[in-house]
């Protein structure tokens, strides 16, 4: 059973169609990818998946079933519109949170003291939150998000205003929570997050899907018809390289379709080449995003 199933939904505001037939779905202990450019509707589905919007059409089912309020207790919910209450401590403000999620005062302190522990805030929870820095605010907005132990996590942008240490320790629980078999939404426009991290994508544009499916299976569908080699020396004139192109530290030979990668490698190490990589090219996502998409906004 799917984590979340969503089929044919449709989204419109005035006479401009904001999700159009949207399709997809994944399982739990997946990462699923939510990308897209500005205004591609990417919000407005997850609105629609937390059941903050009613879709004029199409179906949506989470954890088996269409949302009920009890169904909403086991979800974990990270807005791009952060709000938190800027008078209340951070230690009031997780536990006062964590019991709208049904948690008792006891257990919610517990899960609390190791969730501010685990992200080095815990000489802060004493502080208000008005007193945090913007980062330090989006952890305290992350860990009121998993403080219940949900099952489905949804993050829109969750890595805004953060250091680079902060991001990692981010990355690092979002893999954690995989790991126990959560089921998790991504949704950034950091594409090397996306990468990092995804193990299915839906990529949007206009409302409408551009690329779904499996992050690797899309990768190799758009790989070229090239490789990257580094070598102890100039790999001269090899059977099948149409045009050799020189980066630093290592050189794309675009084959000409008259032999294969292997068969290319075989040619270098017979040539009496030490090599020390070789890998057939596949884009960022990033390039296949601008692939896919750039065109639409130029």
């Amino acid at each position: 059973m799917p984590a979340v199933e969503v089929n044919h939904i449709v989204k419109s505001y005035a006479d401009r169609v904001v999700v159009d037939r949207l399709s997809f779905s994944f399982d739990q202990g997946e990462i699923f990818g939510l990308i897209g450019p500005n205004g591609a509707g990417k919000t407005t589905t997850i609105r629609m998946v937390m059941d903050i919007i009613k879709p004029d059409a199409g179906d949506i089912t989470v954890l088996g079933e269409r949302l009920s309020e009890d169904t909403k207790n086991r979800l974990g919910y990270l807005p791009e519109e952060r709000g938190l209450y800027r008078k209340l401590t951070v230690i009031d403000t997780v536990l006062y949170l964590a019991s709208l999620k049904g948690m008792e005062r006891y257990p919610a302190e517990e899960r609390a003291d190791y969730l501010l522990k685990r992200t080095g805030m815990l000489h802060h929870k004493g502080k208000k939150i008005e007193e945090l820095s913007r980062g330090m605010g989006q952890i305290i907005q992350f860990i009121v998000t998993i403080i219940h132990d949900p099952e489905l996590v949804v993050l829109d942008e969750p890595f805004g205003g953060l250091d680079p240490v902060n991001t990692e320790l981010l990355k690092e629980m979002i893999v954690e929570l995989r790991h126990r078999g959560k089921a998790i939404i991504l949704s950034t426009h950091q594409m090397n997050q996306v990468e990092e991290l995804c193990d299915r994508i839906l990529m949007v544009d206009d409302g409408r899907a551009v690329l779904y499916g499996n992050l690797e299976e899309i990768k190799s569908r758009y790989k070229s018809n090239s490789v990257i080699v580094s070598a102890g020396g100039d790999p001269g004139q090899i059977r099948g390289v149409s045009e050799k192109r020189a980066h630093r530290g290592y050189v794309e030979l675009v084959l000409d379709g008259s032999m294969t990668p292997d068969q290319v490698l075989k040619e270098l190490v017979g040539a009496g080449l030490s090599i020390n990589r070789f890998e057939v090219a596949t884009p960022s996502l990033n390039e296949i995003f601008l692939r896919s998409v750039g065109k639409n906004h130029e």
